[in-house]
């Protein structure tokens, strides 16, 4: 026997990488609106083909994609490098705090491993010792520019 559900609620989080100028912040934020857009026209032939109903309300526009600052991208890898940790340099668009930051001084993030490559999901799981790593980066990377300062 199937069940099918009255109703289904569905979150896309859409994201855009960050550009290195404001130039690519503002490509960033089309092709956000680009995918968004092709999720609901995808959403139309679909209601139009199954007579499904398909209800769409756009939250959370308020901040653009902030970049990043390229010196504090830099000095966070140097850091991974120093302390012998591996390191993938990341884009993010996600709407972190840094997202507001970045408007008004140099920012960066550092992200740590998740088991599987599995992100904000009840699935996450991060190892003690990559968190701990990722603790070590962040306090070596704040005194590196405490001392260049």
């Amino acid at each position: 026997m199937r069940t099918l559900p009255a109703a289904v609620l569905l979150t896309l989080l859409c994201v855009g990488a960050q550009g290195g100028s404001h130039a690519g912040v503002r490509a960033d934020a089309a092709r956000m609106q680009q995918v968004f857009d092709a999720v609901q026209a995808a959403a139309a032939d679909l209601s139009r083909q199954y007579g499904t109903r398909f209800d769409f309300a756009e939250i959370d526009t308020a901040s653009p994609p902030a970049p990043t600052d390229p010196a504090v991208r830099d000095l966070i890898a140097a850091t991974a490098e120093k302390l012998g940790y591996s390191y993938r340099r990341m884009p993010s668009g996600a709407g972190h705090d840094a997202q507001d930051l970045a408007t008004i001084t140099p920012t960066g993030m550092i992200f740590v491993p998740s088991v599987g490559g599995i992100s904000h999901s009840p699935e996450e799981f991060t190892s003690a010792e990559d968190i701990a790593r990722g603790a070590s980066v962040l306090l070596h990377s704040i005194l590196a520019m405490d001392d260049a300062q």
